[in-house]
Order: C-alpha cells, then structure tokens, then sequence
C-alpha cells in the first residue's frame, strides 16, 4: 500500500482546503484524523476475534453432542465455558493420532480402510479425501506452497495461482502438444477458498518468491493489502497525523502577542 492508497487526512503543516492560512484544521478534519486511525486499528482485531470466537463456537457444537451429559462443563457451572469443545477435540486428535501410530492402531485403521474400500460410493470420496489430507498436511510436499502467475483471463492480464502437483500419466497422454505441464489453483477474491483448478504449461507459469500466506492475503483484500507494506507504520503516521493536528489545535487556542507596528 503506497500513500496515496491512504485515507486522506491532514498532514502536519498542511492545510485543509477551505481553511485559510495560520488558522488550524476544523472540528470535522480532527474528527476524519481520529475516526479512521480508530477504524484501521481495531477493524482488523474485532474482524480477527470474531473469526476465533467464530471457529471456537463451531468445534464446541460438533464436539458437543457427543460429549455426555455428565462431562459437560455447563452441567456444573451456572454458564458455558467457550473452548472446552475444541480442547476435547485437540485431545482426541492428538490421542487417535498416538493410537494409529502404533501396531494395534495400524491394525484397526487397515480394517477400517479395507471396509470402506468396499463400499462403491464411499470408497472414491474417501480415497480422494485421503490423498488430499495427506500431500497438506504431510509436511514434505511443495503443494500449494508456490505461487505464480499465469495469463487469465486474457492476453495482458495476469492471476495469482497456487502450484500444485503435475498431471498424472492418464491425464498428461491426453493434454495436447509434448511441453510438461502442471496443475494450478487459481483462487477468487475475497473468498480463496473458491477458484479454478486448470492445467497450464510449465513455460507459462511464472513462479514468484511469494508466500502462501501473502498471496491469500493479497486476494482476499483484492489488492488493498500488498506483499511487503509496512501496515503499522502507515497506523503510525495517521496516528501522528492525527496527534499533530490536535497540538497545532492547542497552540492556536493560546493567546497570541500582539503585533508591534
């Protein structure tokens, strides 16, 4: 985000059109100053509490039901207790985790594979779900942890895309011409999490030193927020802005020596 990407605010020294010199910034240029330092430093908190507070309640309603009665922390108190479901599902997690990882554990979770694999529709999305979960979160992958840019949707204009993985044998026999091609996520703004998935080939895909994270932060404020601004020293300077005006404010108010001619 450059300056002029800036909410417009009095700069120290400046004055406020319609204001003639020597006289300080009015009450509603003071009151611009205040109100949008205000909204740019607490919109991003109150946004990133009401995601939590949102996600915290939503685990403690999956979790919730399965939780007998006599467990439940609001069979004891006199109010609920936000979180305990998410705690009772990390622990799960964490303890069917250490379950699965040793031999009796790999046991039942082959059982349980072979017995999906025999239901017919069952079986495709559970394979798929599984493959996708393991190239995530297996930690030694490049999934979607590259980003580049393709030419979409027209000559001259360019999209972020996340890689992914090349094309298997059934697939790439069938893409035309002999180049290497590779899959591509290509994410809409705001919502990342929907998009288009589409083969590319390698030649035209330019990889960028980008993070993931950037790159969905990028698209989910549709360009407002670029890689590598400095937010806090932008809520700096409209913070000073803002202190500025307020003490040229004061020092307009006191009594000023009268002119000797």
């Amino acid at each position: 985000m450059n300056r002029e990407d800036l909410p417009p605010t009095v700069a120290p020294g400046e004055l406020e059109p319609g204001h003639p010199p020597g006289h300080p910034p009015g009450l509603m240029a003071r009151f611009r100053n205040y109100f949008l330092t205000g909204l740019i430093v607490a919109g991003p908190i109150a946004i990133t509490l009401y995601l939590t507070w949102w996600f915290v309640t939503w685990v403690d309603g999956l979790v919730r039901p399965f939780v007998p009665v006599a467990y439940r922390p609001e069979t004891y108190l006199p109010f609920g207790l936000p979180g305990a479901g998410l705690i009772i599902a990390v622990f799960a997690l964490t303890l069917l985790g250490f379950l699965a990882a040793n031999l009796v554990g790999r046991k039942l979770v082959d059982w349980g594979e072979r017995l999906l694999g025999r239901m017919p529709v069952v079986r495709a999305i559970y394979r798929s779900l599984k493959q996708v979960f393991e190239t995530l979160f297996s930690g030694n992958g490049n999934s979607f942890r590259r980003v580049g840019l393709v030419e979409f949707p027209a000559p001259g204009m360019w999209s972020i895309v996340l890689i992914s993985q090349p094309p298997s044998e059934e697939v790439s026999s069938h893409l035309p011409g002999k180049e290497e091609h590779i899959s591509v996520f290509l994410p809409c703004s705001p919502n990342p999490t929907t998009g288009f998935f589409f083969y590319v080939p390698k030649s035209r895909v330019i990889e960028v030193e980008l993070s993931a994270e950037a790159a969905a932060t990028l698209i989910m404020s549709a360009g407002v927020v670029q890689p590598g601004s400095e937010q806090q020293k932008k809520i700096a300077a409209l913070a000073g802005m803002a202190h500025a005006a307020q003490i040229a404010n004061a020092g307009a108010r006191q009594p000023q020596p009268a002119k000797v001619e």
